[in-house]
């Protein structure tokens, strides 16, 4: 050990003539470490020596950089910046009283306090994300308004009444102190502000991009006051600006419910159909009750009679049959045959025999309010709608149509509403190139099958129901002119009578939620019904807004009620023309047929839409909602109407006819949603299929109708007439009508944006379809079915009872 430690002095010490760097470098810059030669190294090692210097320098100073993180790039408020800028913040044009509150903030934070502390922790701050679509920095509303609770002042001011916590138990004591931090209270309430923010920021490239920033301030702070703070205290960057464009304060409860008219009419209103419900509902019941207790009184009776007769030919099962009968009798045309066993109402084969006449009850005919009632009962509602019979003038593969094409318009809109509030909406961009994805971005097929779907039922209803295959009988006994004026008035008033009661209904709800979320939300609602619905809601009642800019449209989703209505006034008119001048008639839907298709094409064309990379609503206001642009559907579906009538729905096909036909069918659709996956357009060629693709989705439904109908459908026809779907099917009117409601209310009562991914796109979906429908059974029982009750009781031409 002596021996290496002598070896070490000398080697540090004692060796001349090189000092220690020039031994230790020796092999680097080759010198001779034997010699005693002190003189200068060969020239290409100076050279070796130099550029190693001169390396190490250039390495220092790249190393000596300037980085500013991107948390002090985007710090767009933060505590800190207002206490460092206080100087300048309290000569600013702040009130008073924020002043001193503010200061108090910064005095608790300075003080470690819990309650500055959770304030601060509310307040929203750059986390990541940002070149990935995160705009949200929100924060949390609720742990602000969690901050100030006044029990936790009570609990306060009772402990400086009381004892200290001097000469407690130290577990006691513990608790005490526990309690007395949890229950701080600040010195003023604290309000939540959301901070609409323009930021802009060079990199190698400008990025200009809205943002949102939650804050947690004293409630005392106006609008105008947090905007001084907020720009006061900004952070000079040179390659940054940052403009304040709004603030709005969802804790100021600016909106009260119990203080709009609006919300007290839908009260009364529910109020009242829920009074009519529960009576129409007893009603039936009490009927039901009556029909059975008299039915059994009758069987013992008869009972009775067989024993004690002497021989008189009537069994007791044709004795039953004769006393149902008229007990069926008794209660017909009212709406209790729905809920009553359908052996005993809708028995075919009833018996009746002349020596049990007098046995059978007096026939009585239940009041027209009496049916009226009835119409609201819940029993009689729900069995309509759950029932798993079609009526004769039904086409059963219209309803898995019906529930698949709803549950594909739901899906759409989630992904367009749930993107927007999301905190990476760049997802989007990498999503869309996904091929599945076409399924989505093509979703406005899926209301070209509700108007193909309104075309085919209005053309075969009119033709079967009213023509009952002749059609001369629908202008017999008057001219020709007042036939059609009828017939047109009743066709419109039926519809706008059937679908504007759940309509208007939903439309005032969707005022006041629009309102609540508006107020209390901090997300900006997607539209702006809780300003457009007061102004123009008359619109929505005329069935005319969409021949209105989309800015001043309300529920924006109903501009296919519009449409439709329009569509169906259309034809109506050329429906009844065509009773007398069927040629005049299908010249008239051609030549409506060819307009639509050259309209289109020429919008589309001078806006150079590109279907294949546009979104699909982005001539919203000039191709999507017009009803010149999407009428072609609905003719499609006319034509297809009277075909089935004229046919009466017995067409023979060959087997290659089939085939062929389902072959181009189902590529048809699926070129229509998959095909333009990574193509290229060209401006013309995207005009023309601006122009005929709705219409050519049309004709492969065309095709599907006509096989379902006539014995050609084979698996689809089993699927798409599968009685589970029935009740999906009559109330995807209502589901319609509510499921962006559901929607909404998601989304924006939510504290924070959702982090997107596929797993949780797909358990939104699914919640919100079972939520859609739920409402839509609750709207349809209440106002869809008791007015089509309704209506068949009012309608002039319905059955006569006979007493």
């Amino acid at each position: 050990m002596e021996r290496f430690l002598m070896i070490l002095w000398m080697f540090f010490v004692i060796l001349p003539p090189y000092t220690r760097e020039e031994i230790i470098n020796a092999d680097v810059f080759n010198i001779d470490a034997k010699s005693n030669n002190t003189s200068e190294p060969k020239i290409h090692e100076m050279q070796m020596i130099n550029e190693y210097t001169k390396s190490e320098s250039n390495y220092r100073e790249t190393t000596n950089f300037s980085i500013l993180s991107l948390k002090d790039m985007f710090n767009v408020f933060d505590a800190k910046n207002i206490a460092l800028n206080w100087s300048k913040i309290s000569k600013s044009k702040i009130s008073k009283n924020c002043t001193e509150q503010v200061f108090s903030f910064l005095k608790g934070l300075n003080r470690r306090q819990m309650w500055a502390t959770k304030m601060n922790d509310a307040s929203g701050h750059y986390t990541s994300g940002f070149f990935y679509g995160n705009n949200y920095w929100m924060g949390s509303m609720s742990l602000c308004e969690s901050i100030y609770n006044p029990e936790n002042e009570n609990f306060r001011l009772n402990n400086e009444k009381g004892s200290k916590n001097s000469g407690l138990p130290f577990a006691a004591a513990h608790q005490h102190l526990y309690r007395s931090v949890r229950h701080q209270n600040p010195s003023f309430k604290p309000g939540f502000f959301i901070l609409k923010m323009l930021f802009n920021i060079t990199f190698d490239v400008q990025v200009i991009r809205k943002i949102y920033v939650g804050v947690c301030l004293p409630s005392a702070c106006s609008i105008k006051d947090v905007g001084e703070l907020v720009m006061n205290s900004q952070t000079e960057v040179s390659y940054r600006q940052v403009e304040l464009i709004d603030i709005r304060v969802p804790t100021s409860n600016v909106y009260s419910l119990f203080q709009d008219s609006t919300f007290w009419i839908l009260t009364v209103v529910s109020i009242i159909v829920f009074v009519l419900i529960i009576m129409g509902t007893f009603y039936e019941t009490y009927l039901t009750n009556r029909f059975r207790r008299a039915l059994r009184e009758h069987e013992k009776e008869m009972i009775n009679n067989s024993e004690t007769s002497s021989g008189i030919g009537c069994g007791a099962s044709d004795y039953s049959e004769t006393v149902k009968n008229g007990l069926k009798n008794e209660f017909k045309g009212s709406n209790i045959v729905l809920s009553l066993p359908r052996a005993d109402i809708f028995n075919k084969n009833m018996k009746s025999d002349e020596h049990f006449e007098g046995h059978i009850p007096e026939q009585k005919k239940l009041s027209v309010w009496s049916e009226l009632l009835l119409s609201f009962s819940v029993i009689t509602n729900f069995n309509a709608i759950c029932d798993r019979n079609v009526g004769p003038d039904t086409i059963p593969s219209f309803h898995g149509l019906k529930a698949f094409s709803m549950a594909w318009i739901i899906l759409g809109h989630t992904c367009i509403v749930i993107f927007k509030y999301s905190d990476n909406m760049e997802m989007r961009k990498e999503v869309e190139k996904n091929f599945f994805f076409q399924a989505i971005t093509n979703g406005p097929f899926s209301v070209d099958t509700f108007f193909f779907l309104s075309g085919v039922l209005v053309s075969y209803i009119y033709f079967r129901t009213n023509a009952k295959g002749n059609l001369n009988n629908l202008t017999k006994g008057a001219n020709e002119l007042t036939t059609g004026l009828v017939h047109f008035t009743g066709l419109v008033g039926y519809r706008f009578v059937r679908l504007t009661a759940p309509y208007m209904y939903v439309l005032f709800v969707v005022q006041i939620t629009m309102k609540y979320l508006d107020a209390f939300s901090i997300f900006d609602p997607p539209t702006m019904d809780h300003i457009t619905c007061p102004k123009y809601w008359w619109r929505n009642l005329l069935y005319i807004n969409t021949l209105f800019p989309v800015d001043e449209m309300c529920m924006l989703w109903s501009w296919y009620l519009a449409n439709d209505t329009q569509f169906y006034i259309i034809g109506a008119i050329i429906l009844i023309v065509a009773v007398r001048h069927f040629k005049l008639a299908a010249t008239t839907m051609f030549v409506f047929l060819f307009s639509s298709w050259i309209t289109t094409a020429i919008i589309a064309f001078r806006n150079n839409h590109k279907p294949n990379t546009d979104d699909p609503l982005a001539l919203f206001d000039k191709i999507y909602d017009k009803p010149w642009t999407r009428l072609g559907p609905y003719l499609i579906g006319m034509s297809v109407g009277w075909i089935l009538f004229k046919t009466n729905c017995k067409i023979h096909f060959s087997k290659t006819i089939v085939l062929v036909a389902w072959t181009l069918a189902m590529t048809n659709l699926f070129v229509l949603v998959f095909g333009l996956y990574n193509m290229e357009l060209s401006q013309l060629t995207a005009a023309a299929y601006s122009s005929l693709s709705h219409s050519a989705w049309a004709m492969s439904l065309a095709w599907i109708t006509i096989a379902c109908s006539t014995g050609y459908g084979g698996l689809v026809n089993t699927i798409l007439s599968a009685p589970c779907l029935y009740p999906f099917s009559r109330v995807t009117y209502c589901a319609y009508l509510v499921h962006p409601i559901v929607i909404r209310a998601m989304a924006l009562s939510s504290d924070a944006p959702m982090h997107l991914g596929a797993e949780s796109m797909i358990v939104t979906f699914f919640g919100l379809v079972v939520c859609s429908w739920i409402l839509s059974f609750l709207v349809s029982l209440s106002f869809e079915a008791p007015v089509v009750t309704m209506l068949k009781i009012l309608t002039p031409n319905r059955k006569k009872l006979v007493k």
